[in-house]
């Protein structure tokens, strides 16, 4: 089945992307949910009522597949890649409907996710268990997957039980940790920063001071972990 959009068509601005799922739609005989707004390239699907989000935009400049992710209450579960745009409308059909990650995948057998997302599915997890599984799940999906340096360093902040009380922050790959889920992270932070791209090295900083760099994110980390305030508690 061809998806393109004609050769006056740069990319899929305007609605176009929308409109060519919705006619897959309909040669499928399904309904697809009414498109959330217009995005440049994109389309978007929401139940407002389920809580879940369907993005899908074009995975090549030749628009030859598509990138399909799948959020449920704002957390990205799940994501696909495919060059067959009835898979894409499957699971979009299937996800907003109600459908779980199992029964999604079934029908659009594209769709990837990590355990820990079914787990979540089946018994919620904490905020600060959610918060580092989905950064940590970042390595497996774009545009993430494109920082090896970046997911190392939250392997390593992981496997600290210090740390993984804690919420992590990240900005810029930057990453630091604070003692509060919903707080301003700049008031409840507590110990270094570590930048995993400082001239090479993962350097530790006191804000904008550099107190060390360290050829490998393990040593980083333990040093943060070394002079974390005795007493910390879980985040709340």
């Amino acid at each position: 089945m061809s998806f393109g959009v004609g050769s006056g068509e740069s990319n899929w601005g305007g609605g176009v992307l929308q409109e060519t799922l919705g006619r897959v739609a309909e040669g499928l005989g399904v309904v697809l949910p009414e498109p959330d707004g217009q995005w440049s390239g994109i389309a978007v699907y929401v139940d407002a009522g389920l809580g879940r989000r369907v993005s899908v935009r074009p995975a090549d400049e030749q628009r030859r597949a598509f990138w399909v992710y799948l959020q449920s209450n704002g957390r990205r579960l799940a994501c696909g890649w495919t060059a067959d745009p009835a898979e894409v409308v499957r699971a979009t059909v299937a996800w907003t409907g109600g459908a779980g990650l199992e029964e999604t995948k079934e029908q659009a057998p594209c769709i990837e996710f990590r355990p820990w997302a079914l787990a979540h599915e089946r018994e919620p997890l904490g905020v600060v268990e959610l918060a580092w599984c989905l950064k940590l799940d970042g390595i497996h999906m774009p545009p993430m997957n494109r920082f090896p340096r970046v997911h190392a360093l939250l392997a390593a902040a992981y496997t600290q039980p210090a740390l993984r009380q804690l919420m992590p922050v990240t900005s810029h790959f930057n990453l630091w940790f604070s003692t509060s889920t919903t707080a301003r992270w700049n008031t409840t932070r507590v110990g270094y920063m570590i930048w995993p791209h400082d001239e090479g090295f993962y350097g530790v900083r006191n804000r904008s001071e550099l107190l060390a760099r360290f050829e490998t994110p393990e040593e980083a980390v333990a040093f943060v972990v070394a002079v974390l305030p005795e007493g910390i508690g879980p985040a709340r």
